[in-house]
């Protein structure tokens, strides 16, 4: 089975993100990392239970805090969660696309759906200066990040264009070129930052991305020397042998 194939097996929620409830460790690292104030106004698209938004209100006082999830079971639960901690924060149970954002400083955006990103992107690019946008692993598309706590990414409006989708790259890892271990820990950061301490197959989570960052490091020709290393040969044949997963043909 294609890598790809793998991927779409399983369920569409779990690609996408809907159902991925950032731990409290993750938000007070974004927070902490990308300076979360009283004079902000944070809006958390895609806000799930809300946990966000009470950590927000109640550890980082800021003066306005806004959470939008299509989900109305959701949006119920974050509700109660805000009630249970005495706070006020706007809950808004709608698609993302359709909700003035206009006054927002401080936004957490975290979707994989292309056409949401489009959409949102335009969005975006009219914000005031200034205005910052957090994002989850993958950066918005063709900018450079102001700063990089990966797989925290920070964008600044106005944006700033990236020329290439190599310097794009190398500016997130913040490396010449990536090489095993460069991917290797950016994999593992990210599965620590997503998952929860009860985790099983974190290891596993972490050498499928490894894999994905190295060969498209190597496809985008940023990554160290010409030959494959040992160790990316050996676990590409662990996912062949073992789990029935083939990253193979990625390799041009």
């Amino acid at each position: 089975m294609k890598i790809e194939e793998y991927l779409k097996s399983l369920p569409e929620k779990i690609i996408n993100g809907d159902d991925v409830q950032l731990p409290d460790k993750s938000f007070k690292v974004i927070f902490d990392s990308f300076k979360l104030g009283v004079e902000d106004t944070f809006y958390h698209l895609g806000c799930g239970n809300g946990k966000g938004i009470v950590m927000a209100l109640k550890e980082y006082n800021v003066k306005k805090a806004v959470g939008i999830d299509n989900n109305p079971d959701k949006i119920i639960e974050a509700k109660d969660i805000l009630k249970q901690n005495n706070l006020v924060g706007e809950l808004i149970c709608k698609d993302i696309q359709n909700v003035d954002i206009s006054d927002a400083t401080v936004i957490l955006f975290w979707f994989t759906n292309e056409m949401i990103i489009k959409n949102m992107m335009e969005k975006f690019k009219v914000l005031k200066a200034g205005t910052k946008i957090i994002t989850i692993w993958g950066p918005l598309p063709e900018c450079i990040p102001e700063k990089v706590e990966f797989p925290y990414i920070l964008n600044q409006i106005p944006l700033k264009k990236a020329h290439t989708l190599q310097e794009q790259v190398l500016a997130i890892f913040g490396v010449k070129c990536i090489d095993f271990m460069t991917a290797w820990e950016f994999a593992e950061r990210y599965t620590k930052a997503v998952s929860i301490p009860e985790i099983e197959n974190d290891r596993f989570l972490t050498i499928i991305q490894t894999l994905v960052i190295w060969i498209n490091a190597r496809n985008l020709g940023v990554s160290c020397g010409e030959k494959i290393p040992e160790s990316i040969q050996t676990y590409i044949q662990i996912m062949k042998t073992h789990f029935g997963i083939d990253f193979e043909h990625l390799l041009k």
